[in-house]
């Protein structure tokens, strides 16, 4: 029933299989991949024909993770998966970004790629699995895709690169960077490094390179046993050297005129205006959608011939120059901390809130529940490039540049027992043209150093881009918006001015040299520099102390045994606490007590008390209490936290006392003095061995004293 056809290798010290033709036969292509024991149901379906009025690839990419592959059920009232997680996506997104340049000029059918975690074995990341599986599955599926492509997963542990590093081995790691790429080059690199040098992180994406080749061979060998066959594209209903040469006659020099302005609104306002006249004075000959085309390869053609020609820019910048930057800190009076950065045309507004451990955000994953104590979110709202548009929850890129910022400025976070202290940072992307999310990892920088988060070195980042024909190519720094449309590369790269921290790098070509990519990095490493420089004329580093508005976090111990005493019957102590001083309490299980509190009296106060709790009573010292209770036979004093002790009748005062009520009354404040205890371990107290007044213990000059 089955015709099963099935590839196994060893790669990474594990077996990696390819199997298709038993599961999901009607899809265009379906592979299932097992890297160890984690497997994954890649498949890959197109429309037969073009989807109608589009001038793009309409290409979608799904990762999702199903619980069942770890043996879990899903948490919630609904238990049942639903929206994407922030993984999924960005695992989406990671499939997306190297297999997109690949696929045939032209084609324009709707083609949707669904990548399915079946089982986690805990220690391979399904990641990686998928993007090989789904260029396994476009490769034998007869869709004019130019692949197939390889992936791996690079570490860097004890100065060795390490191929597809277990996730706990990650961990330790120094590099956690995938890069993917073909037979010739790579298209694709995303990556977090602790301050790792250029020569490094080249090295790096070079090994990953060479280790998933046997991949590339792999997934050919099945192809050549399997693949359907390919599918035919239909020829250009025009001309379209003709009908290019016709628009550089029409508005040749209208284009040419709108790439020399350096002001981005002015220059659409003319590109506008050119395409008009195009629309206006070919639509009898041509087609609407071709003309809108064409235009779009005679825009690139010009901004690309001009860089490579003259070595200027759209603004007049050479190739190594960033526009002027400005950097501010302390720019909104309540907020624990912010910057706003601007750079060129692009400007952040990045602002940083402290919390607690309640504030932590709680991550339900495949390989079991975790919390995240810093948030990095960026929002891209439609006013920053001068549109009206719709606004909703956070899109695929949105979350895709939060992480980028979020890896570039995670290795340079205190630790949390030296800053105990969750973070939270909003980037509000204010105004957008090139690298809006390297300006937020720049004002991330700022934002949480004026927050008084004590970075180990202020982080910048700088995007990078290519333009490269035949007979030569140029790298840019710190890109527009239009030359990362209209080039060939995305390549951004942040760090210190000690070595790089992220990494990412997309390729719109079909691959890239190591030549290049070297000079982009020394190219990068001198932008990052300059960027620095400009940051430090604002803030050099964190402030001595978190801001007035924040809470002050202190950390005291406590006994393990004592822990059921500051909580309470159904945590009736600590609510009471909390309640009565204001103070936000977190109790670990080793003991650990976070007080958080704007106002340190309040702070102070809730200390006080479970302090008081679990302190225990000592031999003659002297404490300041509480009457709480009057009997015949003496009074019962509070005097420790909850801790109540009794004052004999005996003990109240030098002289004979008749009537405990003629020396103390309720709610009275006195001084008392341990003086011993009896065989249920009560307490028993003096007032007598007490001066009341100054609470000096009568009986020994130099006794210690508690207030």
């Amino acid at each position: 029933m089955f015709k099963v056809f099935r590839k196994e290798i060893e790669w990474g010290g594990r077996k990696l299989t390819f199997e298709t033709g038993k599961i999901a036969r009607q899809a265009d292509g379906a592979v299932l991949v097992t890297y160890g024991e984690t497997t994954v149901l890649c498949t890959v379906v197109g429309a037969k024909s073009p989807k109608p009025g589009v001038d793009f690839f309409p290409l979608t990419v799904n990762y999702q993770e199903k619980s069942f592959a770890a043996g879990k059920i899903p948490g919630g009232f609904f238990k049942r998966e639903g929206r994407p997680t922030e993984k999924e996506t960005l695992v989406s997104r990671l499939i997306d970004r190297p297999i997109r340049p690949l696929f045939a000029d032209g084609f324009r059918n709707e083609t949707q790629v669904i990548c399915t975690v079946l089982s986690h074995d805990l220690e391979n990341d399904p990641d990686i699995v998928a993007m090989v599986g789904t260029s396994a599955a476009l490769t034998i599926s007869g869709i004019p895709f130019l692949g197939p492509i390889g992936a791996a997963r690079v570490g860097y542990i004890d100065g060795q690169y390490v191929l597809n590093p277990t996730m706990d081995a990650v961990d330790g790691s120094a590099l956690d960077l995938v890069v993917a790429g073909t037979q010739d080059g790579v298209l694709m690199v995303e990556s977090e490094a602790k301050e790792l040098s250029e020569e490094v992180m080249l090295g790096a994406v070079m090994f990953g390179h060479s280790g998933f080749q046997p991949v590339i061979d792999a997934i050919i060998d099945l192809a050549e046993e399997c693949a359907k066959e390919p599918w035919d594209l239909p020829e250009p209903a025009y001309d379209r050297a003709a009908l290019k040469a016709k628009l550089r006659a029409t508005v040749g020099a209208d284009v040419e005129a709108a790439y020399t302005e350096t002001v981005k609104q002015v220059r659409y306002e003319k590109i506008g205006a050119a395409k008009a006249k195009a629309l206006e004075a070919l639509a009898e000959a041509h087609e609407t959608q071709a003309i809108v085309t064409e235009f779009k390869e005679l825009e690139a053609d010009i901004l690309r011939g001009a860089v490579l020609k003259t070595g200027r820019r759209i603004d007049g910048r050479d190739t190594k120059t960033v526009r002027p930057i400005v950097s501010e800190v302390g720019v909104l009076p309540r907020a624990h901390g912010s910057a706003l950065f601007t750079r060129g045309e692009t400007q952040a507004l990045v602002v940083t809130t402290l919390g607690t451990s309640q504030d932590e955000q709680i991550i339900d994953a495949l390989q079991g529940e975790y919390r995240e104590h810093f948030m990095l979110h960026y929002n891209f709202p439609p006013y920053s490039v001068g549109e009206a548009g719709r606004m909703g929850s956070p899109g695929r890129r949105e979350i895709g540049h939060g992480k980028l910022a979020w890896r570039a400025i995670h290795p340079l976070l205190p630790k949390k027992e030296d800053f105990p202290y969750t973070l939270r940072v909003v980037s509000e992307v204010t105004e957008s043209n090139g690298s809006s999310s390297m300006a937020t990892v720049c004002g991330t920088s700022l934002s949480l150093m004026d927050a008084g988060a004590p970075l180990a070195r202020p982080v910048a980042g700088i995007a990078m881009g290519l333009i490269k024909e035949d007979d030569g190519f140029a790298v840019l720094s710190d890109i527009l918006g239009d030359e990362d449309h209209l080039g060939d590369m995305d390549f951004k790269v942040a760090g210190t001015d000690a070595g790089i921290t992220a990494l990412q790098m997309d390729i719109k070509i079909t691959s890239i040299t190591e030549e290049i990519m070297k000079i982009a990095l020394g190219q990068a490493k001198d932008g990052r520099l300059h960027i620095l420089g400009e940051m430090s004329k604002a803030l050099t580093g964190a402030r001595e102390a978190v801001n007035e508005n924040a809470p002050r976090i202190t950390v005291i111990n406590i006994p393990k045994e004592k822990i059921r005493d500051v909580i309470g019957s159904g945590g009736k102590v600590i609510r009471e606490i909390v309640e009565q001083t204001g103070a936000k309490i977190d109790i670990e299980d080793d003991g650990t007590v976070k007080v958080a509190a704007v106002d340190t009296k309040a702070a102070q106060a809730a200390i006080d008390w479970i302090k008081g709790i679990v302190a225990e009573p000592e031999m003659n010292v002297v404490y300041t209490g509480k009457v709480v209770k009057v009997v015949d036979f003496g009074a019962f004093v509070n005097f420790l936290g909850s801790r109540d002790g009794l004052v004999h009748i005996s003990e109240l005062a030098q002289q004979r006392v008749g009537k405990v009520s003629d020396v103390v009354s309720q709610g009275d404040s006195v001084k008392v003095k341990v003086i011993g205890f009896d065989d249920r371990g009560k307490v028993k107290l003096s007032m007598k061995q007490v001066d009341q007044a100054t609470g000096e213990d009568l009986t020994k000059k130099d006794a210690p004293a508690a207030q």
